[in-house]
C-alpha cells in the first residue's frame, strides 16, 4: 500500500489472510463467522484504520443504513423521546434515522409504507404504538426483508422483535396508592380508542379500584385522545358535577397537564382541591406547576434497546424485551383529608 493512499478492503484481506468476501462478513456483523476469525480481522481493520464505505455496503446489502421510525401517534414528547433513544444507541455509526408519520385510518396505509420502505431501502424498522399492534403491517416489513421491532404496552411478538411495557401493572399499582391516601371518588381520563395502551391502562385503572375494594364509577370516567385540550375538556366535565373526584388519574401527561389547567380554571388548587396523576414522565410533568405525579414510562430506554435489535441483533440478545414503569411521586398529588 502506497503512502498516503488509504487502505481498502483488499488490504484487510490480504493483511488477514482471509478472502475479501469474509472481511465483508465481519465488517456486516455477520454471525457466520467464527469468534477467532472475527478477531483477527477486526485486529487488522483496527491497525490500518480502514473505514469501510458506507454505499458500498450498502450497495452489498442492496439495503441503505437507515432506520425507520414510523407511527401514527398523537403525543409529540413521546415520539421525541423515542427518538432520542433511537440516536442514543446510532450516534457514532453509519445509521441513520429517519422519521415516517402515517395515518392509521387510511385505506392506503399499508401500500403507503411498503413504497416508503422500498423507496427508502430501509434496513429496519421501529413500529409505534397503535400501529404496532397491526400484525399485517409486522407482516408487510418481514416480507420486504425489512427487519422489525414494535413497541408495545403488552407482548406483541417474539423477544427480538418487541420492546414492551407493564402498563396494566404500572396504573393498578398507581390508583391503589391513591385509595391509601384516602381518595375514593378517583375520576379516569382514558385514552383513545383503539390504542392497546389505552386499553391496558383501562384494565389497570379497574383493578387498582379493585384493590382497593372500590367499584369504577362511569360517571367518574371521560374518554380523551392523548392531547392536551381533550384533558381540558375532560378536567371540566369531570370536575363540573356535583361530587367531583378528589383524585384524578390521567392516561397521559399531556391530558393530565390539561386537567390541571381546567381545575385552576374553575378556582381550585391542585393539589389540595383536586390530585392529579399522569402517565409517561415526559418533559411535561416535571415543568408545569405543581410538578406532576406519574408512571414513568421508560420510553428512552425501550427506544435504545429497539434500536439495539434492529442494528446489532447479536448484541441486543441479552437485552431484555420487557421494561417495568414505576410511579414518580411530586406534588400534585396528597392525602385526601375527611
Amino acid at each position: 500500500m502506497a503512502q498516503g493512499q488509504k487502505p481498502t478492503i483488499n488490504d484487510v484481506a490480504r493483511l488477514s489472510g482471509v478472502s475479501k468476501k469474509t472481511v465483508s462478513r465481519v465488517i456486516n456483523k455477520s454471525p457466520l463467522l467464527n469468534q477467532a476469525t472475527r478477531e483477527m480481522v477486526e485486529a487488522v481493520i483496527a491497525q490500518l484504520e480502514y473505514v469501510p464505505n458506507p454505499q458500498a455496503r450498502a450497495l452489498a446489502l442492496r439495503r441503505n443504513f437507515l432506520i425507520g421510525l414510523i407511527h401514527d401517534n398523537p403525543n409529540a414528547q413521546m415520539v421525541l423521546g423515542v427518538q432520542e433513544g433511537i440516536l442514543d444507541t446510532i450516534r457514532n455509526t453509519e445509521f441513520a434515522l429517519v422519521v415516517r408519520p402515517v395515518d392509521r385510518h387510511s385505506p392506503t396505509m399499508l401500500e403507503d409504507i411498503r413504497r416508503f420502505i422500498e423507496q427508502q431501502r430501509l434496513y429496519g424498522v421501529m413500529l409505534l404504538p397503535p400501529i404496532s399492534e397491526n400484525d399485517a403491517l409486522a407482516q408487510l416489513c418481514r416480507d420486504l426483508g425489512c427487519t422489525v421491532v414494535r413497541m408495545g404496552s403488552a407482548r406483541l411478538d417474539d423477544d427480538a422483535h418487541l420492546v414492551a411495557s407493564n402498563d396494566q401493572q404500572a396504573v393498578s399499582d398507581a390508583v391503589a396508592w391513591l385509595a391509601e391516601l384516602g381518595h375514593t371518588r378517583i375520576g379516569f381520563v382514558t385514552g383513545p380508542e383503539g390504542f392497546r395502551s389505552a386499553r391496558e391502562r383501562e384494565l389497570g385503572f379497574t383493578a387498582g379500584l379493585s384493590r382497593a375494594g372500590l367499584k369504577p364509577d362511569p360517571k367518574l370516567s371521560v374518554r380523551g385522545d392523548y392531547r392536551f385540550e381533550s384533558g381540558i375538556a375532560a378536567g371540566k366535565k369531570l370536575l363540573a358535577g356535583k361530587k367531583p373526584p378528589t383524585a384524578i388519574f390521567s392516561s397521559n401527561d399531556e391530558m393530565a397537564a390539561g386537567v390541571l389547567h381546567a381545575a385552576r380554571a374553575q378556582g381550585l388548587s391542585v393539589p389540595e382541591d383536586v390530585s392529579i396523576i399522569g402517565f409517561d414522565d415526559t418533559a411535561i410533568a416535571a415543568h408545569i406547576w405543581p410538578p406532576l405525579t406519574t408512571v414513568r414510562w421508560p420510553i428512552r430506554a425501550m427506544a435504545r434497546t429497539a434500536a439495539l435489535k434492529l442494528t446489532r441483533p447479536e448484541t441486543a440478545a441479552s437485552e431484555p424485551s420487557f421494561f417495568l414503569s414505576d410511579l414518580v411521586r411530586r406534588a400534585s398529588v396528597i392525602e385526601c383529608k375527611p
